[in-house]
């Protein structure tokens, strides 16, 4: 950058501060109230969050004791410092009725006159007079509709039909000065990177639709953008769309490109070269991004490189990098500068000077209620500015709203810096980004102590997730998935002692999804073959307890490297084996990596001598030893991951194990069984035993050598181990352990001021994904009458917008059930459901793939407590919808079976939260997410009641259950001398 430039920049935005200070004192006198909350906030962060989510919950509060209650809840302390409209509504807060509904009121109004700050209006008729008087103020406008979360199909088609009248609406006021901006992912309910063929023709459909009629009625449409995951999908869709033959020659589109990507550079010059290839302009509204805060915790969450600039600085640097590129490129491109930073704005301006351009080559943009003295000013300055414009219901905008709040009160807001609190000096705030030496804290995940560094180990970090956004991980999942196919038809002997052992009896382990491909067929163990198992494990065992925690950690740890270089073979060969779709089975890689890497840090703490009282005279010491020979009998719904936990969990504490793998799942076992080896775990300590249950199965529980049983599965088969282990056999002189985790009926609550949104969506992944064949996924949904018919509904159109077919393809969302076995299954609790209750949703099955054991999602409901489809685990994607009048009677439902595995609820009620924390019977409780996918070292999983033992798999305690605890004590003194 040159001086002159730099010189000129300066001028600029020095002018823009001086006029906009002018209107700055008129403005917050006029919006005296939305000025105060945002102060309010500014000074107290933690009042600042209470702010936010009652703002957030209010519109859904259908009663003023519904209101009232949540005031309380959110604000107990009458002597808060709340604005003057929530501070009388909460000392209103009586118990009368006069007093309550004035309290209501007054809280009411104040939120609606908040929201009616950054919304335009609730419906297009008053929008349009906002926009009227916005073009006599020398503005322009573009408008966007709220309500863009789509659950359904249903839903995709009515926001489309929305933009549609209101393109139409907008130009019989204002001509071809019409201008909306869409949100790409309301027009599939399916939108996912995973699936991005899928994804690109279904918008493409009804994007191409919306720009026919934006065409005819001389409409400007402009794609936003959203998440990150989605923006390569958004950019390619909006290419391909104008693309096409019919609208070659519009160059009323538009797409929102972010500046805090930190690729982002790299996807505008590829749009660039584009837009040069089509010989049409189009225009490109250059924003910073709205989704820090959602893109860093996302990032973190699933341990993922941050893709967005941490820095504030570096966003600025990257938007004046791209500024420039826009304007060069303005023949192509048309510029739209979307910023309430005066820096960003005056550099564009004079940089659009020194370049010699026109005023249609450039335009400003800012958003609707949040930088008004801004706004004012360049109007003045004769430079053209846009107002990004949201109007609709209150309810969706919400989120909106809240993100503008959090927007205008962050401590790095520009309007907070220099408006609202006037803490910086124009100096300060015009300084070229490039020069700053300030730089913003990193965010920072909170490790436990069973987490952090451990004797040079370092800490503990989960494996992440593969990113389906980037299209080189759906290629190799692709060719993994092609590659598996041309793997099946092995034959896998048993392993024992190192060695391979045949034997005449085999099973075949059959792709679910073709029953005619088969994945590998499996020598079956016998008695003899089971008891050679169990003496090869008790002649390795001595030895390998021995060897030292640090050196049996190492193998776990090398064995994860192992699963790291193989990952994507290993999710391909679940998606054949046990019908899992590409995320599930990936994800169950992602866990048995996990359960390596935890285990082994763990077991390291777990061998330490523990901290215990010690007096003068005595050493005590409070030490581990392993318990023996084990076996580990695993279940097909994850194959690798529960099998390797309770495996890694065994073989690390210095016991040695017979692993018997489900009878549908041998092959991916038998790649566990390889992968160990590799990593050079000595002969005998792991033995691979696929057979049958009640031959090889039964033999396990039987033995006598069999110090510990650790088994997931289902209740029948688990209480029948429990029965057979606590008989004590003759000459036994050992009580067997019996680590168990059996099933879940588990229920989601859904209270009547939950955001459906979320909840919608919540109910769906958790009961139906992966069909429904996990311990933990949802088989209840438990709504309070004041929702229920409007949630049932959405629930319904979700269920029917779901996928059923082939789980290699990556738009399915439901593949098959596992075997025919669970085909009959279903079919019956789907009679009985006719029978007794009323069903909303049956998949059609003509829908459904004719070969294999395909069950498409069942929703029913009138389902009472008593039901067998409320006490039953029957592992299918079947939901039973029941009604509760209140939500006390939700809970004393959810606690109504046998079982207590996981639970949830949506609900913005603190009391309500605090309830569930205290009385619902779940091992693990999920508030306001869905029930399923617990993670390694931060969501420990187990249940108790007939659930399981009440063990936390992937916690700080689960491995005390591998070891026998032992206190040695000595005494130091000798003829009255001791060491002191």
């Amino acid at each position: 950058m040159t001086d002159a430039l730099e010189e000129h920049i300066q001028s600029i935005g020095r002018e823009i501060f001086d006029r906009a200070l002018r209107h700055k004192a008129h403005t917050l006198k006029v919006k005296d109230w939305e000025a105060q909350v945002l102060t309010w906030c500014l000074k107290d962060p933690k009042l600042k969050v209470k702010i936010l989510r009652f703002v957030d919950v209010l519109p859904a509060l259908k009663t003023h004791r519904d209101i009232i209650d949540h005031m309380k809840e959110y604000f107990p302390d009458t002597m808060e410092r709340l604005p003057l409209p929530l501070r009388l509504g909460r000392a209103l807060a009586g118990e009368s009725l006069l007093t309550g509904r004035a309290a209501a009121y007054a809280v009411r109004w104040a939120v609606r006159r908040m929201a009616l700050h950054f919304i335009a209006a609730e419906d297009i008729e008053e929008a349009c007079q906002v926009l009227k008087k916005m073009e006599e103020g020398g503005a322009s406008f573009t408008i966007d509709l709220l309500g863009e979360a789509v659950t359904s199909e249903l839903e995709a088609d009515e926001y489309t039909n929305r933009v549609v009248n209101l393109i139409q609406t907008l130009a019989k006021t204002f001509g071809d000065r019409a201008n909306v901006s869409i949100k790409p992912s309301a027009l599939y309910s399916q939108f996912d990177p995973v699936d991005t063929e899928g994804t690109v023709h279904a918008v493409k459909q009804r994007l191409a639709h919306i720009l026919k009629e934006a065409r005819a009625a001389r409409a400007f449409v402009c794609l936003d953008m959203e998440q990150y995951t989605c923006r390569d999908l958004v950019v390619r869709i909006f290419k391909e769309t104008l693309g096409e033959k019919e609208f070659l020659d519009t160059e009323d589109a538009g797409i929102a490109i972010q500046a805090y990507h930190r690729d982002a550079e790299r996807v505008l010059v590829d749009l660039i070269e584009w837009a040069k290839k089509r010989r049409t302009p189009v225009s490109v509204r250059l924003v910073k991004g709205a989704y820090w805060d959602y893109e860093v915790i996302h990032a973190r969450q699933n341990n993922w490189p941050t893709p967005v600039f941490v820095d504030k600085h570096d966003t600025d640097i990257s938007f004046e990098r791209l500024t420039a590129l826009l304007l060069e490129n303005h023949a192509h491109v048309h510029a739209a500068i979307a910023s309430h930073n005066v820096r960003s704005i005056a550099h564009a301006a004079a940089l659009k000077n020194q370049l010699g351009l026109g005023p249609k080559e450039l335009e400003f943009q800012v958003l609707y209620g949040m930088a008004d003295p801004i706004q004012e000013a360049l109007i003045e300055m004769g430079l053209p500015v846009r107002v990004y414009t949201p109007f609709g219901e209150l309810i969706p905008g919400m989120g909106y709203l809240v993100r503008r709040l959090l927007e205008n009160t962050s401590n790095e807001s520009f309007l907070r810096q220099g408006f609202l609190e006037s803490t910086a000096s124009p100096e300060i705030l015009l300084r070229d980004p490039l020069r700053s030496t300030v730089r913003a804290p990193k965010p920072q995940i909170i490790l436990d102590e069973g987490t952090q560094e451990t004797e040079g180990i370092p800490s503990f970090q989960n494996e992440p997730p593969l990113d389906f956004s980037h299209e080189d991980e759906r290629r190799r999942m692709r060719e993994a998935i092609q590659a598996a196919h041309h793997e099946c038809g092995k034959t896998l002997p048993l392993r024992m002692m190192g060695q391979d052992v045949q034997t005449n009896s085999t099973l075949q382990s059959t792709n679910p999804a073709d029953l005619n491909e088969i994945i590998a067929t499996v020598s079956c163990a016998g008695v003899a073959e089971t008891d050679a198992a169990i003496e090869a494990a008790r002649k390795a065992q001595t030895a390998w307890a021995q060897r030292g925690v640090r050196a049996r950690a190492e193998i776990l740890f090398k064995t994860a490297e192992g699963m790291r270089r193989h990952r994507f073979d290993l999710a391909a060969l679940e998606v054949l084996e046990v019908g899992k779709g590409w995320r599930e089975a990936d994800a169950d890689v992602c866990e048995a990596i996990d359960y390596l890497d935890y285990y082994g840090r763990q077991a390291i703490r777990l061998f330490r001598p523990a901290p215990i009282q010690q007096v003068p005279g005595e050493t005590n010491d409070l030490v581990c030893r392993p318990l023996g020979v084990g076996a580990v009998i695993a279940p097909w719904n994850f194959p690798l991951a529960i099998l390797t936990g309770m495996t890694s969990a065994a073989i690390v504490t210095g016991n040695a194990v017979v692993m018997k793998p489900a009878e549908q799942s041998p092959a991916v076992a038998r790649k566990l069984m390889d992968l160990f080896e590799e990593a050079g775990l000595p002969d005998g300590v792991l033995n691979y035993l696929p057979g049958r249950g009640e031959e090889a199965g039964a033999r396990l529980i039987e033995s006598p050598s069999i110090k510990f049983i650790a088994f997931t599965g289902s209740r029948e088969v688990g209480l029948a181990i429990r029965e057979r282990v606590g008989q004590l056999k003759k000459g036994e002189q050992f009580l067997k352990r019996l680590i168990t985790e059996m099933g879940g009926k588990n229920a989601i609550i859904v209270d009547k001021d939950a955001d459906l949104d979320e909840a919608v969506l919540g109910v769906i992944h958790s009961a139906f994904g992966y069909q429904g064949q996990k311990c933990s996924a949802c088989s209840r949904a438990i709504l309070l009458s004041d929702i229920h018919d409007t949630f049932l509904k959405r629930l319904v159109e979700a269920a029917k917008s779901l996928r059923v077919g082939r789980p290699e393809k990556p738009s399915t969302f439901l593949g098959p059930l596992i075997d025919a076995a669970a085909l009959e299954k279903a079919r019956e609790y789907a009679r009985i459901a006719a029978s007794l209750h009323t069903i909303h949703l049956e998949y059609p099955q003509a829908n459904l793939p004719q070969e294999g054991p395909y069950f498409g999602p069942l929703i029913v409901s009138g389902v009472t407590p008593e039901s067998p489809l409320a006490q039953d685990e029957i592992f299918a994607p079947i939901l039973a919808v029941m009604r509760a009048s209140d939500f006390d009677e939700a809970v004393q439902m959810a606690n109504s079976t046998a079982y207590a595995l996981t639970g949830g609820v949506y609900t913005r009620n603190p009391a309500h939260i605090k309830k569930v924390n205290a009385v619902f019977e779940a091992g693990n409780i999920y508030i306001n997410r869905s029930i399923t996918g617990a993670v390694v070292g931060r969501q420990p999983f187990g249940g108790f009641k007939l659930s399981g033992t009440g063990l936390k798999a992937g916690g700080p305690r689960y491995l005390d259950e591998f070891v026998l605890a032992q206190t040695i004590s000595e005494n130091t003194l000798r003829h009255g001398f001791a060491p002191l």
